[in-house]
């Protein structure tokens, strides 16, 4: 398990941007692959972003073109890029590494979630 600390959630008006950042304790923060979920109320928790410890970035559709995922390794620390900000993204933002599920990557079942960070567009 890696301890995650998220950060840099706020409001934004419709068409704002805001930049997450989470941290991460250890020294082997490198070579896991690490994502970013979001759960808006009464929905479930959806991964919206992924990068592999390799760099490469995979979104989901409802996000593409908008948000960018990076990593810091000397850091130890995951950014989320978010642009062009919509109602329908407010949510809690959490971080989480990932591990191979059998058919996808995916928070570890034994992992523990962070506090997350509030989002809320809205003008």
């Amino acid at each position: 398990q890696v301890p995650l600390v998220e950060s840099g959630g706020g409001l934004v008006q419709p068409g704002g941007s805001l930049r997450l950042s989470c941290a991460a304790s250890g020294s082997i923060f490198s070579i896991y692959h690490m994502g970013w979920y979001r759960q808006a109320p009464g929905k479930e928790r959806e991964l919206v972003a992924r990068i592999t410890s390799g760099g490469a970035t995979v979104y989901t559709d409802s996000v593409k073109g908008r948000f960018s995922i990076s990593r810091d390794n000397a850091k130890n620390t995951v950014y989320l890029q978010m642009n062009s900000l919509k109602p329908e993204d407010t949510a809690v933002y959490y971080c989480s590494r990932l591990t191979w599920a059998g058919s996808r990557w995916s928070h570890p079942p034994g992992d523990s979630w962070g506090q997350g960070t509030q989002v809320t567009v809205s003008s």
